[in-house]
């Protein structure tokens, strides 16, 4: 294990009770950032508000996952040749386990903006789940950090400065993970006990007249009801990837439906509500797409009930509250979009660029910029600003995490705490 990183704690509650509420994976609990938070704080700074921040060595975009007393991240050396999963202390930010997961003789080179351990873990009780791309995927036990079972044969061809993004997540005893490079396409679920292959479906888009870059996407699915489904608890996997949206039967991996479009590297995430999923189509002229789940077959034509093309994000994944969408584009327009028809409630310029998904609490928005700068903006049809928040000056790309009363952001060299102390 590396030597104690560095922990700076100002203040340390005893006695400490867990609020209810984990963030298990991207986005938390539902995937789709919704936190359950009463009491997140408002206001921070460097100097207000902040429990802990520590140091996490090397480099890495993995958002935290939390379960009980633990908060895990992935982190790897700007080189690719080691890949590490940390794990700290949710009360005082020391460091518990730092495994060294994987070695990597020969990486493939990745964009300056992405990292070698971008795509985010998900972690349950005793087991956290981490995924490096082509270069590797690991389950370890939370308790002693030893590596229980890992795969190296979930592999893409990454390159073109690209990278590893696409995070994993579970679903029932399968872990789901997508592995969409230049050269091979395809969903895959594995046991999530022992690491096997349960099933797995090749994209059913016809690539080979697709350029090679373009076959690409990094993004994760999400788990939606699944409407006049036999079950009355019927779900499916809605996966978006280059050149087309698919829906999946979980339990098989059978194709159920798919919309075809024209964009690939796609980054955001989809999400669910008002009978919909709101999902984003392509990176270089992104698309905010709301369609019916209830669709079998190619269903382009039939099932896409809005379109917004102005404003839309490239890297952030959309955010439901209610029946508005909130968005923010990489270049800082946010926009407040009416979920069941497309029009724009409101569209405003905030400050900075913007990689990092947005959450809710509380009637709030969190919108943070890659400048480690957040705005909190109110979840309504009216544009307020409730507060603007800086840490230091280090790059944040990370998707915050949320667990109890406490807000966990990860920058460039650091991992922070942060709570409304003043209700201490």
């Amino acid at each position: 294990m590396r030597a104690a990183l560095l922990v700076w704690i100002v203040f340390s509650p005893c006695g400490l009770v867990w609020a209810a509420g984990n963030w298990s994976q991207f986005r938390g609990p539902d995937g789709e950032g919704h936190a359950a938070a009463e009491r997140l704080p408002l206001n921070w700074s460097e100097n207000e508000n902040v429990v802990w921040k520590t140091a996490i060595h090397d480099r890495g975009w993995s958002s935290p996952v939390i379960w009980g007393d633990q908060v895990w991240v992935t982190t790897a050396t700007r080189d690719g040749h080691e890949l590490f999963a940390v794990c700290l202390d949710r009360a005082t930010g020391a460091i518990v386990h730092d495994v060294r997961v994987f070695e990597v003789a020969d990486p493939q080179r990745i964009a300056a903006a992405n990292t070698y351990a971008s795509p985010t873990p998900v972690i349950e009780a005793g087991r956290v789940y981490v995924h490096y791309g082509t270069y590797g995927t690991a389950c370890l036990d939370t308790a002693s950090g030893d590596v229980l079972w890992t795969r190296r044969d979930l592999n893409c061809d990454h390159e073109a400065g690209a990278g590893p993004n696409s995070s994993p997540f579970l679903v029932g005893d399968l872990f789901v993970v997508h592995v969409d490079g230049r050269d091979v396409q395809y969903i895959v679920a594995l046991d999530k006990l022992s690491g096997d292959t349960v099933w797995k479906t090749d994209r059913s888009v016809d690539y080979s007249t697709v350029p090679e870059n373009q076959r690409k996407a990094f993004t994760m699915p999400t788990l939606v009801p699944r409407p006049g489904g036999q079950d009355g608890d019927a779900r499916q996997l809605v996966s978006p990837a280059a050149q087309a949206v698919y829906a999946y039967d979980p339990a098989n991996g059978e194709e159920l439906w798919k919309v075809r479009h024209s964009g690939w590297s796609i980054a955001p995430r989809a999400v669910y509500g008002q009978g919909l999923i709101f999902v984003v189509v392509d990176h270089d002229h992104p698309e905010l797409w709301a369609v019916r789940p209830d669709g079998v077959g190619d269903v382009t034509e039939s099932h896409v009930e809005w379109k917004a093309t102005q404003g839309m994000p490239a890297r952030s994944s959309p955010l439901l509250v209610g029946d508005l969408l909130f968005v923010v584009s990489h270049g800082g327009v946010a926009t407040c979009l009416d979920a069941t028809t497309g029009d724009p409630v409101w569209k405003k310029r905030i400050e900075g660029k913007y990689s990092a998904s947005a959450f809710s609490a509380g009637g709030r928005v969190y919108f943070f910029n890659e400048d480690a700068i957040c705005t909190v903006v109110k979840a309504a049809r009216q544009f307020e600003v409730l507060s603007i928040n800086q840490l230091a000056e280090e790059q944040l790309m990370a998707s915050p995490a949320v667990a109890g009363d406490s807000l966990f952001v990860r920058t460039e060299n650091h991992l922070y705490r942060i709570d409304d102390l003043s209700s201490q």
